[in-house]
């Protein structure tokens, strides 16, 4: 069964809550759950398989990471009047801190990496 990109959003935005991001960071908030819609629905599209999501906090950095059955390795295209779509792993690479894509045996699986804005004196 194919995950829609709305329940991994909601599953994202979950375990967000756990990280108290939703209050502290909005904007990476916002940027972790357009890129788990971005990276599930390339899952569908492209790879026309399901997504497994995985989300792992080190302390310094969420991986956010999407398993799909294809070998094929996205990559970040420019935006272009001369297609519909194509757009989504530009807006990883825009969103996210950094992000890379592993061949797997059975698949692939790509990594968007987030940290968190320093949190100000003001705050603390």
């Amino acid at each position: 069964m194919q995950t829609p990109p709305k329940t991994a959003r909601d599953w994202a935005r979950r375990h967000l809550e756990s990280l108290d991001w939703t209050a502290g960071s909005p904007e990476t908030v916002d940027a972790v759950l357009l890129t788990v819609s971005e990276l599930v629905t390339n899952a569908h599209v492209h790879a026309e398989s399901g997504a497994q999501l995985v989300m792992t906090w080190d302390g310094r950095c969420l991986h956010v990471a999407v398993h799909d059955a294809s070998s094929a390795l996205p990559r970040a295209r420019p935006p272009s009047d001369e297609r519909l779509g194509g757009r989504g792993m530009f807006l990883v690479d825009a969103l996210a801190d950094s992000w890379e894509a592993h061949p797997c045996p059975d698949g692939k699986t790509v990594i968007a990496c987030f940290r968190p804005p320093p949190v100000s004196s003001d705050a603390r």
